[in-house]
């Protein structure tokens, strides 16, 4: 019998999943270790020691090949799935020359010089000046060279968290396009490193050899070692193919291969991911990063610290909810479902904007979250259906930005990430979008996701048409309810869409009078 089962590696923000899925994506068997997402030794800062990225996928992969139902034998390939935008210096022998810089780290380097020569006219001229600042303020590698000059001047391999991990399981310093999310000099819209003339390369010191290779998702990266094989349980010589990163592989894995199907993710970055054969820019020098579809785009719109503010809610005023689905011994989802369930659409006119970390240019720099319409009938009720709902408009406006620049219509829209599995949650989105959404047939979207790449890399399925067709489904459809929809829509459109332009200046002065957020 030829092998049929296929591995898939989800290194995520709070824990390591291996996966192993057959060709239908029916998940066999599942493996989840803990991991601390990053240490802090200053405000801003967010690390973390490279080998425990590395520990927490051999724990996985040994837990859930051990699993019943499992035979090492008889899996065809892995694939890797990593969080995006995490950066690790290695000498020449691939040991890490200091913690890694998680994405959630902050640190900033301000008063670069500007990128110069024709660039730097261009940029001035069409006002981007300021964008590109940003960008290299932003950019790790302009820290480390300026405040930790031995470590980079040591570097061999300038590598994001795939990377890293692929040396582990393959020997090689190579990484996967799909992957390649980071301020490194790369050109999203051929899909390679930067060509010699490129701005990018004036704005961060990388040099083209300290880059590792680049395979396209579908390829073979490499085979598994004899050591990671030890230290793993892999079949050594396994084949590993290339995926994308997690954001990437979740698209596809929730089904959404046409742009009139966007992907919601409410994850710890909430985003709306609609995937594309074309190069579109929604928002200027904004690039789509690779999708986990070979020479495709993902065209992405972010809410930072998006589902991070149900996080918070949960944390600050979920006790009691906490303490009762121990005692119940139900889901925390259900009880939170409850609270949201006992207010009305729209809140009680309780509206929220989700800028609490500043962004690039919607919203500019200057943002703040802010939440206006409180009443003295609002209680924590409504303020928890009020971050839902101003997620959901977020994303909403954003598809709506999305729509715009491919000039295609919505149709329907599938939810993933810890959203998903809230009733209440799902309702909501389908009503603020004013169209069905539907929850895939399994929560591992982003492995999932990589294991279709492996899938049709080991031709197992012969295309991704087939492959989506054949390994994701559609969990629960949720309709929208037109009484809540004519409500949400008043709000998004009267509003919501509003708040923004009108509170600009009031953002602007809070941030010439505190310096927060600090001018580059």
């Amino acid at each position: 019998m030829s092998a049929e089962h296929l591995l898939a590696i989800d290194v995520g923000t709070q824990s390591t999943r291996a996966l192993v899925f057959d060709l239908r994506g029916n998940l066999i068997a599942k493996a989840r270790v803990e991991i601390e997402p990053y240490y802090s030794t200053a405000p801003g800062l967010a690390e973390q020691d490279p080998e425990v990225f590395w520990k927490a996928l051999c724990d996985a992969c040994q837990q859930v090949l051990a699993m019943p139902g499992v035979d090492p034998h008889n899996l065809a390939g892995v694939a890797l799935t990593t969080q995006r935008s995490t950066l690790i210096n290695v000498d020449k022998d691939g040991n890490p020359l200091r913690p890694a810089i998680h994405w959630l780290d902050q640190r900033r380097t301000p008063g670069l010089k500007p990128v110069s020569g024709l660039w730097g006219i261009l940029f001035a001229l069409t006002g981007m000046k300021e964008t590109v600042a940003y960008l290299q303020a932003e950019a790790e590698c302009n820290w480390l060279q300026k405040y930790q000059p031995e470590i980079w001047n040591n570097t061999h391999k300038y590598l994001l968290l795939s990377g890293y991990l692929t040396w582990h399981l393959t020997g090689r310093f190579a990484d996967s396009v799909g992957a390649t999310v980071a301020y490194i000099p790369f050109d999203y819209k051929k899909q390679q490193w930067s060509g010699k003339r490129d701005w990018k390369w004036q704005a961060v010191p990388v040099r083209e050899e300290m880059l590792p290779e680049l395979v396209k998702p579908t390829d073979q990266i490499g085979v598994i070692t004899p050591e990671a094989a030890a230290a793993t349980g892999i079949p050594e010589g396994l084949p590993l193919i290339a995926a994308a990163a997690d954001k990437a592989c979740e698209v596809i894995g929730a089904g959404c291969l046409e742009p009139d199907v966007p992907c919601l993710s409410y994850g710890t970055t909430a985003t709306i991911n609609t995937t594309l054969s074309k190069y579109v820019e929604v928002i200027p020098l904004i690039p789509p990063y690779p999708s986990a579809i070979p020479g495709w785009y993902s065209l992405e719109i972010q809410i930072n610290r998006g589902f991070w503010m149900v996080s918070w809610f949960k944390r600050e005023f979920g006790m009691n909810e906490e303490r009762l689905a121990k005692q119940r011994g139900v889901p925390t989802e259900d009880l939170f479902d409850d609270l949201v369930n006992a207010v009305p659409s729209g809140s009680l006119g309780l509206t929220l904007q989700p800028y609490w970390s500043p962004g690039l240019k919607v919203p500019g720099p200057e943002a703040k979250g802010a939440i206006i319409g409180f009443g003295d009938v609002h209680t924590r009720a409504h303020l928890y259906r009020s971050i839902l709902e101003g997620l959901a408009y977020g994303l909403r406006e954003g598809a709506e930005r999305t729509s715009r620049h491919t000039h295609v219509p919505i149709r329907e829209v599938r939810v993933s990430g810890g959203g998903s599995q809230s009733k209440a949650g799902m309702q909501l989105t389908a009503d603020i979008f004013g169209l069905p959404a539907s929850n895939p047939h399994v929560y591992e979207t982003s492995g999932l996701g990589a294991a279709i790449d492996l899938a049709v890399g080991l031709k197992l399925h012969p295309d991704f048409q087939t492959a989506v067709k054949e390994m994701t489904r559609v969990g629960q459809t949720f309709e929208p309810v037109a009484e809540n929809q004519h409500i949400y829509n008043e709000l998004y459109q009267r509003v919501y869409l509003k708040m923004y332009r009108r509170l600009k200046p009031l953002y602007d002065e809070i941030r010439d009078i505190t310096g927060y957020p600090p001018k580059d």
